[in-house]
């Protein structure tokens, strides 16, 4: 099995988007294809915001993680949030995850990330297990989260 991890580019979206409707519909999480295909198209504008990888097996792209740049004085610098990481469902079990994070870890390394973050579903046992053999651990502490800003007229969450 051969995987590889490519930069995701405009021409990319569409596949994305596919993907990422599948990944949000896992937990029921809204889905707005329209406000989606905007904020990939500013997030693959330029490098300050993030990378997107595509998953590959061969020519098959079977995936995507996302991680998001930050910065901490809690943590020495910057860090970076895995904002999203989806696998299809024919490639999960196959060891693409442990490989996926690996990949990860090392981009992290050459972007100067001090400290990843993620955030994982309490009942997706495989991706807590995945997540623990690779380092992470709890903070005793709950992520919460305040949306600021409202959905504009445009249905776009982010203005340019």
């Amino acid at each position: 099995m051969s995987v590889i991890f490519t930069t995701a580019q405009r021409k990319d979206i569409s596949e994305i988007l596919e993907m990422m409707a599948d990944f949000y519909a896992i937990d029921n999480y809204p889905f707005d294809a329209v406000v989606n295909q905007k904020n990939l198209e500013r997030f693959l504008k330029g490098d300050n915001l993030g990378r997107l990888y595509l998953i590959r097996e061969g020519s098959n792209t079977v995936g995507y993680i996302v991680l998001t740049f930050g910065f901490s004085f809690e943590y020495g610098g910057r860090d970076a949030f895995i904002d999203e990481f989806y696998l299809k469902p024919a490639y999960r079990a196959k060891g693409i995850g442990t490989k996926t994070m690996e990949f990860v870890e090392q981009a992290a390394l050459t972007l100067d990330i001090i400290a990843l973050h993620l955030e994982v579903e309490n009942h997706n046992e495989r991706a807590n297990q995945l997540y623990i053999r690779r380092g992470f651990t709890g903070n005793n502490r709950s992520l919460l989260t305040k949306k600021i800003k409202s959905t504009n007229s445009d249905n776009s969450y982010i203005s340019e």
